[in-house]
């Protein structure tokens, strides 16, 4: 009897030795497999495994198979997922400075994207912290421009439309564009597009690429409007329980995939700008009236913008420019 329970208990203690030494960490991404976030997320996942000898292994969940996009802060934040990636605009209605990247024509080119993240990050940084997260690493999305069933060279062309909104941000342009905001997550823009809850979107050539929006819509319309990025967050609690040299390994992962991030993402877009043409989508560039207008819609919504919250923001944008 003494041998048995002598044998259960080291056997028991083996298990846990092995709970504390493996940790099993579940990271959920909006995207699906095809974006090059996520594709990026595997090649961190699989950094951390390699890096960690396997004691710290991260399952992505793509797609938002295991929670969905809007749910992912909130999910971070109390623990029920150990880290996750987010858009960063959608988290605006916690604070303004995570509208940052989302404001039209503040910066359109990736150097400026790029100068307005460093700009930006301290505040994200501080932000995230409160809420009980870490930064690891962002991964930008090519410019975002319009996607429509019809040409379009002034807002004329889009007034009544139900454009889609993503973010606070991007409903609070279409209102300024005479456009009905209509919130509609990745995964239901081609459902969305062809039942008409949506006639319009701005988004990256890359979702409409890799969500075949030739199938229904056939206009695209290159205004490059801004940058956008996805920010990948930890939990705090669950990175500050790690030991340095493991904290270290997911650091070391962090910086890579941001580095792949904005180098990769110059030839995503080109590639999937072309790839909206091969299959029959009309790509333009934009009229200058077009462009005349959307930039004065930009220029009241930098000025609102910093009137939400003047020391965070007026701190970004002193930075930055």
């Amino acid at each position: 009897m003494f041998k048995k329970l002598a044998t259960a208990t080291l056997v028991t203690g083996a298990l846990l030795t092995s709970a504390v030494q493996a940790d099993q960490w579940h990271m959920p991404t909006p995207y699906g497999d095809a974006n090059l976030p996520t594709q990026i997320a595997y090649g961190f996942a699989e950094d951390i495994k390699n890096g960690t000898d396997g004691d710290i292994t991260i399952t992505v969940h793509s797609g938002a198979s295991l929670v969905k996009h809007p749910e992912i802060p909130r999910a971070v934040r109390t623990g029920q997922v150990q880290l996750g990636e987010i858009f960063i605009g959608i988290m605006g209605n916690t604070h303004p400075v995570f509208k940052h990247d989302n404001i039209p024509f503040l910066a359109t080119s990736f150097e400026d994207a790029k100068r307005l993240w460093e700009a930006a990050k301290p505040q994200i940084e501080k932000q995230l912290d409160k809420e009980g997260m870490t930064l690891l690493y962002t991964v930008p999305w090519p410019a975002q421009s319009l996607y429509t069933k019809a040409p379009v060279n002034t807002l004329e062309d889009l007034e009544g439309l139900k454009m889609r909104a993503y973010s606070p941000s991007t409903s609070r342009l279409a209102d300024l564009m005479n456009t009905t905001p209509t919130t509609v997550q990745v995964p239901e823009i081609p459902q969305a597009f062809s039942t008409g809850i949506i006639d319009a979107m701005i988004t990256s050539p890359s979702t409409g690429a890799n969500g075949q929006a030739w199938d229904y819509l056939s206009h695209y319309t290159d205004i490059k409007a801004w940058i956008p990025k996805n920010v990948v967050v930890v939990n705090k609690r669950a990175f500050r329980r790690l030991s340095d040299e493991q904290q270290q390994v997911i650091l070391d992962a962090a910086a890579a995939a941001e580095a792949k991030g904005w180098e990769g993402v110059r030839k995503t877009a080109a590639e999937d700008t072309a790839t909206l043409a091969e299959n029959g989508i009309t790509v333009s560039e934009p009229s200058e009236e077009l462009m005349a207008e959307l930039q004065k819609i930009g220029d009241i919504m930098v000025k609102e913008w910093e009137q939400e919250a003047p020391e965070e923001v007026g701190a970004i944008l002193s930075n930055y420019r």
